[in-house]
Protein backbone atom coordinates (compact mmCIF):
# COMPACT_ATOMS: atom_id res chain seq x y z
CA UNK A 1 0.00 0.00 0.00
CA UNK A 2 1.47 3.71 -1.14
CA UNK A 3 2.96 5.94 1.78
CA UNK A 4 0.81 8.37 2.75
CA UNK A 5 1.68 12.02 2.93
CA UNK A 6 -0.17 14.91 4.60
CA UNK A 7 0.43 18.15 4.18
CA UNK A 8 -1.52 19.94 7.06
CA UNK A 9 -1.68 23.56 8.93
CA UNK A 10 -4.40 25.44 10.07
CA UNK A 11 -3.16 28.72 8.83
CA UNK A 12 -3.73 29.82 5.45
CA UNK A 13 -0.51 31.19 3.17
CA UNK A 14 1.84 29.02 4.73
CA UNK A 15 2.51 27.15 0.93
CA UNK A 16 0.55 24.15 1.70
CA UNK A 17 -0.46 23.09 -1.61
CA UNK A 18 2.64 24.89 -3.45
CA UNK A 19 4.95 22.12 -1.32
CA UNK A 20 2.20 19.49 -2.33
CA UNK A 21 2.57 19.98 -5.77
CA UNK A 22 6.47 20.33 -5.70
CA UNK A 23 6.64 16.90 -3.92
CA UNK A 24 4.37 15.51 -6.29
CA UNK A 25 6.14 16.85 -9.51
CA UNK A 26 9.55 15.51 -7.03
CA UNK A 27 7.85 11.69 -6.76
CA UNK A 28 7.12 11.30 -9.90
CA UNK A 29 10.23 12.92 -11.44
CA UNK A 30 11.94 9.71 -9.59
CA UNK A 31 9.61 7.32 -11.21
CA UNK A 32 6.83 6.88 -8.56
CA UNK A 33 3.35 6.14 -9.23
CA UNK A 34 1.76 8.89 -7.44
CA UNK A 35 -1.83 10.18 -6.24
CA UNK A 36 -2.96 13.24 -4.48
CA UNK A 37 -6.55 14.05 -2.56
CA UNK A 38 -7.65 17.57 -2.49
CA UNK A 39 -9.54 18.13 1.42
CA UNK A 40 -9.71 21.68 1.00
CA UNK A 41 -12.87 22.35 -0.99
CA UNK A 42 -13.34 25.66 -1.42
CA UNK A 43 -10.32 26.74 -2.05
CA UNK A 44 -9.21 24.05 -4.13
CA UNK A 45 -5.30 25.30 -4.47
CA UNK A 46 -4.20 21.84 -5.13
CA UNK A 47 -6.60 21.28 -8.16
CA UNK A 48 -6.32 24.63 -9.08
CA UNK A 49 -2.22 23.66 -10.09
CA UNK A 50 -3.58 20.95 -12.53
CA UNK A 51 -5.94 22.33 -13.55
CA UNK A 52 -2.97 25.20 -14.82
CA UNK A 53 -0.86 22.31 -15.83
CA UNK A 54 -3.20 20.60 -17.84
CA UNK A 55 -4.09 23.51 -19.54
CA UNK A 56 -0.54 24.19 -20.52
CA UNK A 57 -0.56 20.92 -22.15
CA UNK A 58 -2.90 21.40 -24.18
CA UNK A 59 -2.21 24.94 -25.19
CA UNK A 60 1.79 24.04 -26.16
CA UNK A 61 1.94 20.39 -26.93
CA UNK A 62 3.93 19.68 -23.48
CA UNK A 63 4.04 16.23 -22.04
CA UNK A 64 3.86 16.71 -18.44
CA UNK A 65 3.46 14.03 -15.62
CA UNK A 66 0.37 13.90 -13.56
CA UNK A 67 -1.06 12.28 -10.42
CA UNK A 68 -4.41 10.57 -10.21
CA UNK A 69 -6.38 13.12 -8.57
CA UNK A 70 -9.27 13.13 -6.24
CA UNK A 71 -11.47 15.53 -4.40
CA UNK A 72 -13.38 15.01 -1.69
CA UNK A 73 -16.00 17.94 -1.16
CA UNK A 74 -18.21 18.15 2.02
CA UNK A 75 -21.40 16.65 2.62
CA UNK A 76 -24.69 18.27 2.03
CA UNK A 77 -26.82 15.80 4.49
CA UNK A 78 -28.02 17.50 7.26
CA UNK A 79 -27.06 15.38 10.38
CA UNK A 80 -24.00 16.27 11.55
CA UNK A 81 -23.00 12.97 12.41
CA UNK A 82 -24.45 11.43 9.30
CA UNK A 83 -22.35 14.06 7.15
CA UNK A 84 -19.43 13.06 8.82
CA UNK A 85 -19.58 9.64 7.96
CA UNK A 86 -19.94 10.26 4.97
CA UNK A 87 -17.18 12.20 4.03
CA UNK A 88 -15.15 10.22 5.84
CA UNK A 89 -16.35 7.42 3.93
CA UNK A 90 -15.55 8.66 0.82
CA UNK A 91 -12.33 9.45 1.91
CA UNK A 92 -11.03 6.88 2.91
CA UNK A 93 -12.51 4.77 -0.31
CA UNK A 94 -10.37 7.67 -2.30
CA UNK A 95 -7.85 6.66 -0.05
CA UNK A 96 -7.69 2.94 -0.57
CA UNK A 97 -8.18 2.99 -4.06
CA UNK A 98 -4.92 5.31 -4.65
CA UNK A 99 -2.79 3.38 -2.26
CA UNK A 100 -3.49 0.30 -3.65
CA UNK A 101 -1.95 1.54 -7.29
CA UNK A 102 0.17 4.50 -6.08
CA UNK A 103 3.85 4.39 -4.58
CA UNK A 104 2.32 7.88 -2.83
CA UNK A 105 -0.63 9.74 -1.83
CA UNK A 106 -0.67 12.91 -1.23
CA UNK A 107 -2.79 15.06 0.79
CA UNK A 108 -3.81 18.52 1.02
CA UNK A 109 -5.72 19.65 3.75
CA UNK A 110 -8.10 22.82 4.42
CA UNK A 111 -6.39 25.59 6.19
CA UNK A 112 -8.79 25.37 8.81
CA UNK A 113 -10.28 22.92 11.94
CA UNK A 114 -13.30 21.22 9.90
CA UNK A 115 -13.58 17.58 10.24
CA UNK A 116 -12.02 16.34 6.84
CA UNK A 117 -9.03 17.90 7.85
CA UNK A 118 -8.76 15.44 11.43
CA UNK A 119 -9.12 12.47 8.95
CA UNK A 120 -6.80 13.73 6.85
CA UNK A 121 -4.20 14.05 9.23
CA UNK A 122 -5.40 10.36 11.09
CA UNK A 123 -4.31 8.85 8.04
CA UNK A 124 -0.82 10.43 7.46
CA UNK A 125 2.03 7.93 7.36
CA UNK A 126 4.42 11.16 7.12
CA UNK A 127 2.77 14.78 8.26
CA UNK A 128 4.69 17.79 6.55
CA UNK A 129 3.53 21.57 8.41
CA UNK A 130 4.40 24.30 6.63
CA UNK A 131 4.82 27.37 8.27
CA UNK A 132 5.90 30.68 7.78
CA UNK A 133 8.90 32.21 9.81
CA UNK A 134 7.46 34.27 12.48
CA UNK A 135 6.38 34.26 15.13
CA UNK A 136 2.89 35.09 14.65
CA UNK A 137 2.94 31.20 12.43
CA UNK A 138 4.72 29.83 15.29
CA UNK A 139 2.19 29.92 17.61
CA UNK A 140 0.10 27.30 15.69
CA UNK A 141 2.65 24.92 17.18
CA UNK A 142 3.27 26.27 20.93
CA UNK A 143 2.86 28.87 23.62
CA UNK A 144 5.84 31.51 23.73
CA UNK A 145 7.21 33.19 26.96
CA UNK A 146 7.35 36.94 25.23
CA UNK A 147 9.71 37.61 27.83
CA UNK A 148 12.63 34.43 27.46
CA UNK A 149 11.08 33.33 24.03
CA UNK A 150 11.28 29.84 25.92
CA UNK A 151 8.35 27.54 24.28
CA UNK A 152 5.80 26.65 27.37
CA UNK A 153 3.86 24.13 25.80
CA UNK A 154 1.81 22.78 22.53
CA UNK A 155 -0.96 24.75 20.97
CA UNK A 156 -4.56 23.49 20.16
CA UNK A 157 -3.26 22.25 16.56
CA UNK A 158 -0.41 20.38 18.29
CA UNK A 159 -2.35 18.61 20.53
CA UNK A 160 -5.16 17.45 17.51
CA UNK A 161 -1.92 16.58 15.72
CA UNK A 162 -0.61 14.44 18.82
CA UNK A 163 -4.54 12.60 19.13
CA UNK A 164 -4.26 11.76 15.38
CA UNK A 165 -0.83 10.11 16.35
CA UNK A 166 -2.36 8.53 19.02
CA UNK A 167 -5.27 6.62 17.08
CA UNK A 168 -2.65 5.71 14.38
CA UNK A 169 -0.78 4.05 16.76
CA UNK A 170 -3.85 2.30 18.12
CA UNK A 171 -5.33 1.34 14.74
CA UNK A 172 -2.73 0.59 12.62
CA UNK A 173 0.36 -0.10 15.24
CA UNK A 174 1.98 3.12 13.46
CA UNK A 175 3.84 5.94 13.75
CA UNK A 176 3.75 9.17 12.37
CA UNK A 177 6.79 10.90 11.51
CA UNK A 178 5.99 14.33 11.60
CA UNK A 179 7.85 17.07 10.07
CA UNK A 180 7.80 20.85 10.17
CA UNK A 181 9.16 22.79 7.01
CA UNK A 182 9.71 26.63 7.49
CA UNK A 183 8.86 28.23 4.43
CA UNK A 184 9.29 31.75 3.05
CA UNK A 185 12.96 31.91 5.18
CA UNK A 186 14.72 35.35 4.82
CA UNK A 187 17.84 35.34 3.40
CA UNK A 188 19.53 37.61 5.67
CA UNK A 189 20.40 36.70 9.11
CA UNK A 190 17.45 38.63 11.10
CA UNK A 191 17.49 38.61 14.48
CA UNK A 192 14.02 37.17 14.61
CA UNK A 193 15.25 34.23 12.30
CA UNK A 194 17.36 33.26 14.72
CA UNK A 195 15.03 33.51 17.26
CA UNK A 196 12.35 31.38 15.82
CA UNK A 197 14.89 29.18 14.92
CA UNK A 198 15.69 28.76 18.60
CA UNK A 199 12.36 28.37 19.78
CA UNK A 200 10.63 25.84 17.09
CA UNK A 201 13.92 23.36 18.01
CA UNK A 202 13.13 24.04 21.60
CA UNK A 203 9.55 23.11 21.03
CA UNK A 204 10.72 19.77 18.50
CA UNK A 205 11.97 18.00 21.16
CA UNK A 206 9.00 18.75 23.83
CA UNK A 207 6.37 17.43 21.53
CA UNK A 208 7.98 15.02 19.13
CA UNK A 209 8.58 17.00 15.14
CA UNK A 210 11.81 17.45 13.34
CA UNK A 211 12.54 20.30 11.22
CA UNK A 212 13.03 19.94 7.32
CA UNK A 213 14.43 22.53 4.86
CA UNK A 214 11.65 24.54 3.52
CA UNK A 215 11.25 27.57 0.52
CA UNK A 216 12.73 30.91 0.30
CA UNK A 217 10.95 33.95 0.06
CA UNK A 218 11.28 33.63 -3.94
CA UNK A 219 8.61 35.12 -6.03
CA UNK A 220 9.44 32.30 -8.75
CA UNK A 221 7.59 29.66 -6.43
CA UNK A 222 4.31 32.15 -7.23
CA UNK A 223 5.17 32.69 -10.89
CA UNK A 224 5.32 28.80 -11.53
CA UNK A 225 1.13 28.16 -9.95
CA UNK A 226 -0.54 29.84 -13.15
CA UNK A 227 1.20 27.69 -15.89
CA UNK A 228 1.08 24.52 -13.26
CA UNK A 229 4.41 24.11 -13.19
CA UNK A 230 6.96 23.29 -10.63
CA UNK A 231 10.98 23.66 -10.43
CA UNK A 232 10.96 19.78 -11.34
CA UNK A 233 9.63 20.33 -14.43
CA UNK A 234 11.16 19.17 -17.41
CA UNK A 235 9.64 22.11 -19.77
CA UNK A 236 10.92 23.54 -23.54
CA UNK A 237 10.83 26.97 -24.70
CA UNK A 238 6.78 27.55 -25.70
CA UNK A 239 6.30 27.29 -21.49
CA UNK A 240 7.72 30.95 -21.75
CA UNK A 241 10.07 29.86 -19.25
CA UNK A 242 13.82 31.60 -19.09
CA UNK A 243 16.10 29.67 -17.00
CA UNK A 244 17.64 31.81 -14.30
CA UNK A 245 19.72 31.70 -10.71
CA UNK A 246 16.49 31.80 -8.75
CA UNK A 247 15.12 28.85 -10.77
CA UNK A 248 18.43 27.04 -9.73
CA UNK A 249 18.21 27.92 -6.07
CA UNK A 250 14.65 27.14 -5.53
CA UNK A 251 14.66 23.82 -7.57
CA UNK A 252 17.85 23.28 -5.19
CA UNK A 253 15.67 24.17 -2.25
CA UNK A 254 12.96 21.24 -3.63
CA UNK A 255 15.56 19.16 -3.84
CA UNK A 256 16.92 19.61 -0.19
CA UNK A 257 13.11 19.17 1.03
CA UNK A 258 13.20 15.79 -0.76
CA UNK A 259 15.97 14.47 1.17
CA UNK A 260 15.20 15.60 4.51
CA UNK A 261 11.65 14.04 4.25
CA UNK A 262 13.28 10.22 4.31
CA UNK A 263 10.49 8.95 2.43
CA UNK A 264 10.74 5.14 1.57
CA UNK A 265 12.55 3.86 -1.32
CA UNK A 266 13.21 7.73 -2.31
CA UNK A 267 16.90 7.71 -3.77
CA UNK A 268 17.13 11.90 -4.07
CA UNK A 269 20.60 11.06 -6.08
CA UNK A 270 18.63 9.17 -8.06
CA UNK A 271 17.00 12.36 -9.64
CA UNK A 272 17.95 13.43 -13.21
CA UNK A 273 16.82 16.05 -15.85
CA UNK A 274 14.89 13.04 -17.88
CA UNK A 275 11.86 12.17 -15.69
CA UNK A 276 11.20 8.29 -16.73
CA UNK A 277 6.96 8.94 -16.44
CA UNK A 278 7.98 12.38 -18.97
CA UNK A 279 8.95 11.16 -22.47
CA UNK A 280 9.66 14.36 -23.64
CA UNK A 281 13.05 15.49 -23.55
CA UNK A 282 13.33 19.72 -23.29
CA UNK A 283 15.42 22.27 -21.62
CA UNK A 284 15.19 21.94 -17.73
CA UNK A 285 13.90 24.95 -15.18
Amino acid sequence: MGHVIVLGNEKGGSGKSTSAMHLIAGLMKAGFKVGCIDLDSRQRSLSRYLENRRQLCDRTGLRLSFPRHEVIDPSTLDSREEAQREEEAAFEQALFELRATCDFVVVDCPGSDVFLSRVGHRSADTLITPMNDSFVDFDLLGKVDPDTNEAKGPSIYSEMVWEARKRKAMVEGKSIDWVVMRNRLSHLDAKNKRRVHQVVTNLAGRIGFRLAPGFGERVIFREMFPMGLTLLDIIDDTAGVTLSMSHLAARQEVRDLLTSLRLPGLDAGNDSDNDPQDPQTAQAV
